[in-house]
């Protein structure tokens, strides 16, 4: 399997291999069997491991999740896909209320071993409730772990990881990167909730998750003209997070800042400038900055470009940092 494959490729590959490993693995989701998924991510599985272990599943999102609920006491290890984002709302009383708690609810007899795959993110010019980016909701809730791949190595390898968990993962699949191509390697090299240096710098650090880890990328290499060396860190888990490692690295850039899609206020990117404020308070030259989507309802995909952080935005940040 090692060699280039885009993420979606690397997806399918994850739940085949899943699927194969162990016969107690079902997937279920809205058209995931015939057609494939409406990105294709499970087309040809349900030719090869039958319906009733790839189950197209009606347009229920609340009944999929509480399904999969009742599988998993059965001892299955259900692995259900939401089609977009924005359609997770009727189910999240099942995530947050039944998903997240029965582990703790049972003293830890229960385990819930459920991954809820998510393709999330803008950037593909669709409709409305399809570019959601609710991350928040979902760390915010004990219980659940909560993961996002930027790659396909990772993509491929953190899918696999979550599946083998025996707690519920919200797995979040930057949808606008399904089709970049990256090599997958034949082992993980990292466990599922540690974050990654995906380009080492010196002057200042950029923290990044999904779909914006590409950018932060780009945005790193433009920076590196102006004589500035910026770090990228891929966060890859949002709950738990690796504090250690983006400690390490904003103590020793001393500048820190967070890039995500979903809106600056209240989002992932709060926590995180919280936390490392009061553990590196004394090795920063400036505060940690913030960048994101604006606190409005998601717009319609002629002007999605200019909600979405791009590279620019990123610079800008970088310069308002180095300016302290």
């Amino acid at each position: 399997m090692a060699g280039q494959l885009s993420i979606a490729k690397a997806l399918n590959e994850a739940l085949r291999k899943s699927l194969e490993n162990d016969p107690k693995t079902v997937l279920m989701g809205e058209d995931i069997g015939k057609l494939g998924g409406v990105f294709r991510i499970t087309d040809g599985l349900q030719k090869d491991f039958g319906d009733d272990r790839v189950i197209d599943a009606p347009l229920a999102e609340s009944g999929i999740v509480g399904t999969a609920i009742g599988l998993a006491l059965r001892g299955y290890r259900p692995v259900v896909e939401i089609q977009f984002d924005g359609f997770v709302y009727p189910a999240f009383d099942q995530i947050v209320s039944q998903l997240a708690k029965m582990h703790a609810r049972a003293l830890g007899h229960v385990k819930m071993p459920v991954t809820v795959r998510i393709p999330f993110g803008g950037g593909i010019g669709a409709v409305e409730h399809h570019s959601e980016s609710h991350e928040a909701y979902f760390a915010h809730t004990a219980g659940l772990r909560v993961v996002s791949p930027s790659n396909a190595h990772d993509a491929h390898w953190m899918l696999r990881q979550a599946i083998e968990s025996d707690d519920p993962v919200v797995f979040l699949e930057p949808k606008r990167r399904y089709w970049d191509k990256g090599e997958v390697g034949e082992d993980p090299m990292l466990p599922l909730h540690s974050a990654r240096i995906v380009r080492p710098g010196t002057d200042a650090t950029l923290i990044a998750y999904g779909p914006m880890v590409k950018v932060c990328q780009e945005a790193a290499r433009a920076a590196e003209e102006d004589g500035r060396r910026l770090e990228v860190v891929d966060l890859r888990s949002l709950s738990p997070i690796d504090f250690a490692t983006l400690e390490e690295s904003v103590k020793r850039t001393g500048r820190g800042i967070v890039v995500h899609e979903a809106p600056v206020f209240l989002g992932l990117g709060a926590e995180l400038a919280a936390r490392l404020t009061e553990r590196c308070f004394y090795h920063l030259e400036a505060p940690i900055l913030r960048v994101g989507g604006y606190h409005a309802p998601y717009p319609p995909s002629r002007v999605e470009e200019t909600y979405l952080p791009d590279l620019d935005r990123v610079l800008d940040a970088v310069d308002r940092a180095f300016a302290f």
